[in-house]
C-alpha cells in the first residue's frame, strides 16, 4: 500500500510539475477599439507561431507556450499599460505586441522595460518609437513611418494626384506618419491644400469633411483608424460629394473598409508593410491550414514576432527574460541557415545544436541595429470587392 501511495504521489507531483512548466506568453493587441476588425487575423497568427514551436518537440527540450491575451484598446494608454501589468505580474516571459504606437510605446517604457519584459511589435510604427529608451527589450517587425511615409507619398504622386487635403487620427501613429507624408509628397511637387487632425469616436464627421472640402483636392489623404474616425470621414465625404479618391494608410487596409463603402472606394488606393518574397508565399499557405485569413495587414508580422521570441529562447537556451532580449537579433539576422514559416522545428533544432539561423520568416525579417524591420511595403487597391496587392514597394 506505502508503495502505491508513493507511486501515486510521485504521478501527481510529476503531473503538476510539468503543468506549471508551460512558459507563459503575452499577447496586447487592441482586440477592442479602432482596429478590433484587424486583431483576431493578428493573434492568431502569433498563436499559430507559438503553437508550431510548442508542437515541435524541441523548443528547451520538449516546453510548451500557453497564451495569455490581453487588450490594448489600441487607444486607452492608461488601459493598455494596466493591461500588461497583469501579463507581466502573471508571469509571462515575453510579449507579441502591442499594436497601435501610442499605447506600445506606454507599455513599454511604463511596465515591459521596467521590468525586464521583450516586447516585439507587430505593428507599431511611430518614428517617435525608433529612439525609445529601451535598454535592449523593444522591437517591432513592422517597419517605420519614416519610411512608409514616403512610400505612400510615392504611390500617390505615381497615382497622378496633384493636389491632396490630408486629415489624421490625432495620437503618435497619425501625427507622425502625417509628418512623414505631408512633406514627401510636396517634394514630389503635389500641393497639399491643408492638414487637420481628427478625433475618434464621434458620431459624425461632417465639420471635418467641411473643412477639408473648403481647402480642395484631387484627393484627401485619411492616416486613420478603419473602423474609427478614419471611416468616419469617408462616410461624410461620400454623403457630401466632397471627395471621392481617398489616399489610405495601413491603419486603413482592411475588409471591414470594402464591405461598408464596396464600389465607392474604387479610385482609392494605399499602402502597407508586408513582402511579395517566398516567405509570404509559405505563410500563406501555414496560415491557410491554419485557418487564418493572412491577406490583412500584420498577420505576418504577428507571426514573425512570436516566431522570433521563441526562436531566440532556443538560441539562449532559457526562457529567462534577459536570455530572450540577448539573442533576439542573433535569430533575426544574418549569418546562419534561412528559415520560414513552417519550419520552425528546423530552426530550434538547428539551434539547438549551436548553429546559427537567420529567421527569414512571412515579411523577410532583416533588424536595423535598433532592433526594428527595415521592410517593405505593399501598394494597395481595391478589385473585386477586396484589397490587392498590385505590386511590393
Amino acid at each position: 500500500m506505502r508503495k502505491l501511495f508513493i507511486a501515486a504521489f510521485l504521478f501527481v507531483s510529476s503531473f503538476t510539475t510539468n503543468s506549471i512548466a508551460d512558459i507563459k506568453m503575452g499577447i496586447i493587441l487592441g482586440f477592442t477599439g479602432p482596429i478590433e476588425s484587424l486583431t483576431p487575423a493578428m493573434a492568431a497568427s502569433a498563436e499559430l507561431a507559438f503553437k508550431e514551436a510548442s508542437d515541435s518537440g524541441s523548443l528547451l527540450g520538449g516546453e510548451s507556450i500557453k497564451v495569455e491575451r490581453a487588450d490594448s484598446t489600441c487607444v486607452d494608454s492608461a488601459a493598455a499599460t494596466t493591461a500588461a501589468e497583469g501579463l507581466i505580474s502573471g508571469g509571462v516571459a515575453a510579449i507579441m505586441g502591442a499594436d497601435c504606437s501610442g499605447v506600445t510605446g506606454a507599455i513599454a517604457s511604463n511596465v515591459a522595460v521596467p521590468n525586464g519584459v521583450v516586447m516585439i511589435s507587430p505593428s507599431a510604427t511611430s518614428p517617435g518609437l525608433t529612439t525609445l529608451d529601451d535598454n535592449g527589450y523593444f522591437f517591432r517587425t513592422a517597419p517605420s513611418d519614416a519610411r512608409g511615409g514616403q512610400i505612400l507619398a510615392d504611390i500617390t504622386k505615381d497615382r497622378k494626384v496633384k493636389s491632396v487635403a490630408i486629415t489624421y487620427t490625432n495620437n503618435d501613429y497619425g501625427k507622425g506618419l502625417a509628418d512623414v507624408y505631408e512633406a514627401a509628397v510636396k517634394a514630389h511637387g503635389i500641393k497639399v491644400t491643408t492638414v487637420t487632425a481628427h478625433e475618434d469616436g464621434k458620431a459624425d464627421y461632417s465639420s471635418e469633411v467641411a473643412t477639408l472640402a473648403s481647402a480642395g483636392g484631387d484627393a484627401v489623404a485619411v492616416i486613420g483608424y478603419l473602423d474609427q474616425g478614419g471611416k468616419g470621414i469617408i462616410q461624410a465625404s461620400l454623403d457630401s460629394g466632397a471627395f471621392d479618391t481617398f489616399v489610405l494608410s495601413d491603419g486603413m487596409i482592411g475588409q471591414s473598409l470594402v464591405d461598408a463603402f464596396g464600389k465607392d472606394l474604387k479610385k482609392s488606393f494605399g499602402s502597407m508593410p508586408g513582402s511579395t518574397g517566398k516567405g509570404a508565399g509559405v505563410f500563406a499557405k501555414v496560415a491557410k491550414a491554419g485557418g487564418i485569413d493572412s491577406s490583412g495587414p500584420y498577420t505576418g508580422e504577428s507571426y514573425d514576432a512570436a516566431a522570433l521570441i521563441v526562436l531566440a529562447m532556443q538560441a539562449g537556451n532559457s526562457a529567462d527574460r534577459a536570455s530572450i532580449a540577448k539573442n533576439v537579433m542573433d535569430v533575426a539576422n544574418a549569418p546562419g541557415t534561412k528559415i520560414y514559416p513552417g519550419e520552425l522545428k528546423k530552426g530550434l533544432d538547428l539551434l539547438a545544436k549551436g548553429k546559427k539561423i537567420d529567421y527569414e520568416g512571412a515579411t523577410g525579417v532583416t533588424f536595423t541595429s535598433v532592433g526594428e524591420a527595415e521592410g517593405s511595403f505593399l501598394e494597395q487597391e481595391i478589385k473585386g470587392g477586396k484589397f490587392k496587392t498590385k505590386k511590393q514597394r
